[in-house]
This record gives structure tokens, C-alpha cells and sequence, in this order.
């Protein structure tokens, strides 16, 4: 009886402790949502590549529609998470600054390790297509708030772009790089099921946790999600485009960054939106950071025929970076 009393004992004392220091409790479950984001999406990718290639679709295509929703399942299930909690802020800058780390972070370290030449097709479709939308999710916010009728619109043009890429980018792409996954139907549909409730876990411990410290600091919702909240979950995009680059599947790595920023606008936003209006209170998210995110986009496009076309080099890379660098500094 007194080693039971003790060990009670014991864990009320620990749990005291831990309610007296409540910001180690919140940094641990920080820590431990963004594990459960970055495994799970990355047990989801795989289950997800796995269940396309059973149906034969080049790696293109992969990349630009089943890796980039995979990987822009974290900003998902966070962005619902925050608006459910009135925190719309986190929803919407969390998007604005994960396609911004996409490009300064994520694809400038690519740049870093090897020079990246993209088939035609990437500028012919997949950057207009992301500049579009950008442009349109600026025209939404203008009002600062994203309807559920404009969420409906976002998930309108997410099932065209999902439809374009099937049915109209296949016929384009060279398909002698179809492989067929040995992986069976039940694995995948297992994997799949386990990656996502690691997701959602992972996003409700990641969200509560966010807005603690941004409370906590006295820091906007706006900065938490354009810096905290976004460099967690681009996390999956720069593992995923690092293991391209070692498994030298370049198209799935440049296809996975443009597609990725195309999903957080049309499906974070739209399925968002859709769910629980998005109501904006961070003015410099609509008069300075929506800027910087659609910059990032354009000069990707104007860099892809500078100086070489369809060939980027280490020194975009580095431009990027730098230029992400800035903005951080210009934010803290």
C-alpha cells in the first residue's frame, strides 16, 4: 500500500509540476504534434504514391497531384483545427507562409545540391496555374475574409486542376516512367488510415500548442502561422523534395513544390473556408505578406528562363534564400 501511496504521490507531484510550468508541457506537445505531422505524412505519401502507381500514373503527375495533397495534409488539418478555434489568422497565413518557405526554403536547399532543368510542361501549365489562384485568393481576401461560397469556388478549381492533370497532362507526359507498386491494396488503404489519425492528433497538439505561445509572447496569430505554423509543416515538402534529389527523381521534386503551393491555396483554403468562414484580422497578411508569397511564384517563373531556359541553378537558389532570409528579419 505505502509503494502504491508513493507512486501516486509521485505523479501528482510530477503532474503539478508540470501544470507550474506550463510552457515546458506546451514545448513538449509542440514538439511531439510536429513529429506526429512529419511521420504521418510521410507514412501518407508513401501509401499515397503507392495507391496511384497501382493504376499506372507517371511521376509527373504524381508529383503535382498526390504527393503535393499528402504534403499539404499538415496545413489541412491545421488550418481546420485553427479556424474551428476562431484563430483564422493561423488558418490563412499558415498557407501564405508555408508556399513562401516552399519556395525560399525548400526549393533554394534543393537548389543547393544539384541544377534543376523542368520539361516544358511545368511552365506551360503548372506555374500559370499556381499564379492564377494566387491572384484569385488575393481578390478573395480583399474583403478580409474568405466565404464558404469562395470556399466552394477553391474546391471547384482544385477538382479541375485534379481533372486537368489526369485526364489532359497524361497524354503529354512520357509514361515509359510508369512503375507498378508490389505494395498490397489492404498495406496501403492501412498506412494510409494510420498516417492520417497520426495527422490529425499530431495538427490538434501542433494548433493548441501554437496559440499558447502565441498568447503566451504576445505575438499576433499572423506571425505564429507565418513562421512557427509554416516552417512545421514545410517540413514534409523538404524531406520529400531532399529524398527526390537523392533518389534522383527530379520531376517528382519540382513537381511536388508547384503542386504543393497550388493545394494550400485551393484545397487548405477551399476545404477550410467551405467548413467555417475565414475571417481575417492581421491587416499585413492582405498588404504585405499575400505580396511576398505571389512574388516568390512570379520570380520562380521569370528564373526558369534566366539565363538558361527550363534550367535552375545554385545561384537561384541562393537568391531565394536569401530573399526568404529577408522577409523573416522584416517579421521579427
Amino acid at each position: 500500500m505505502k509503494i502504491t501511496f508513493d507512486i501516486i504521490s509521485y505523479n501528482i507531484q510530477f503532474m503539478y509540476y508540470l501544470s507550474k510550468n506550463n510552457m515546458i508541457l506546451q514545448s513538449l506537445y509542440l514538439i511531439i504534434g510536429l513529429f506526429l505531422l512529419i511521420v504521418g505524412s510521410n507514412y501518407l505519401l508513401k501509401s499515397s504514391v503507392d495507391l496511384s502507381l497501382k493504376y499506372g500514373i507517371s511521376k509527373v503527375v504524381i508529383g503535382l497531384t498526390v504527393v503535393s495533397f499528402a504534403t499539404s495534409a499538415p496545413e489541412l488539418l491545421i488550418s481546420i483545427s485553427s479556424a474551428l478555434k476562431e484563430s483564422s489568422d493561423i488558418s490563412i497565413s499558415n498557407v501564405i507562409g508555408s508556399n513562401i518557405a516552399n519556395i525560399g526554403l525548400v526549393f533554394s536547399t534543393a537548389l543547393f545540391f544539384v541544377t534543376i532543368k523542368i520539361t516544358k510542361n511545368n511552365i506551360k501549365y503548372d506555374l500559370p496555374w499556381l499564379i492564377v489562384v494566387s491572384f484569385i485568393f488575393l481578390f478573395f481576401l480583399q474583403d478580409l475574409k474568405i466565404s464558404k461560397s469562395e470556399g466552394f469556388i477553391f474546391i471547384f478549381l482544385l477538382s479541375a486542376f485534379i481533372y486537368f492533370m489526369l485526364k489532359i497532362r497524361v497524354s503529354d507526359e512520357n509514361q515509359n516512367d510508369v512503375k507498378i507498386s508490389e505494395m498490397s491494396i489492404t498495406k496501403i488503404i492501412f498506412l494510409i488510415i494510420i498516417s492520417s489519425l497520426m495527422l490529425f492528433f499530431g495538427s490538434e497538439l501542433f494548433v493548441n500548442s501554437a496559440i499558447y505561445f502565441a498568447n503566451y509572447f504576445q505575438v499576433s496569430e499572423r506571425i505564429i502561422g507565418l513562421t512557427l505554423v509554416a516552417i512545421g509543416t514545410s517540413l514534409p515538402e523538404l524531406v520529400t523534395t531532399l529524398v527526390a534529389i537523392y533518389k534522383k527523381e527530379l520531376d517528382i521534386s519540382v513537381g511536388n513544390i508547384i503542386g504543393s503551393n497550388i493545394f494550400n491555396i485551393l484545397a487548405v483554403i477551399g476545404i477550410t473556408s467551405a467548413i467555417i468562414e475565414l475571417n481575417l484580422e492581421g491587416q499585413q497578411i492582405i498588404s504585405f505578406d499575400i505580396y511576398v508569397m505571389i512574388g516568390f511564384s512570379i520570380l520562380l517563373a521569370v528564373f526558369f528562363f534566366i539565363p538558361k531556359k527550363y534550367t535552375l541553378f545554385r545561384l537561384h537558389g541562393i537568391i531565394f534564400f536569401i530573399l526568404f532570409l529577408t522577409y523573416y528579419y522584416m517579421l521579427l
